[in-house]
């Protein structure tokens, strides 16, 4: 039996702040990473919900980053 090892998560606005990029880029890049990636959705009361990012999610940003920065060039 597999145990998830994930501990802690980071808002998408945290992320953000530590990476020194905007949320809406982050949102950008993110909303095709699947659980799987590191990145999952939590849900409060009523509608609320945010993204947020394991120490692995956030890696596979940082790369998504770089390739983007990349294309971009």
């Amino acid at each position: 039996m597999q145990l998830n090892k994930v501990h802690s998560v980071k808002t998408i606005d945290r992320v953000a702040a530590e990476l020194g990029e905007t949320v809406d880029r982050i949102f950008d890049l993110a909303i095709d990473m699947e659980p799987e990636d590191g990145v999952i959705w939590v849900y409060g009361p009523g509608d609320d919900s945010v993204i947020a990012f394991s120490p692995f999610g956030i890696e596979n940003l940082r790369e998504l980053i770089d390739m983007d920065n990349e294309h971009a060039r």
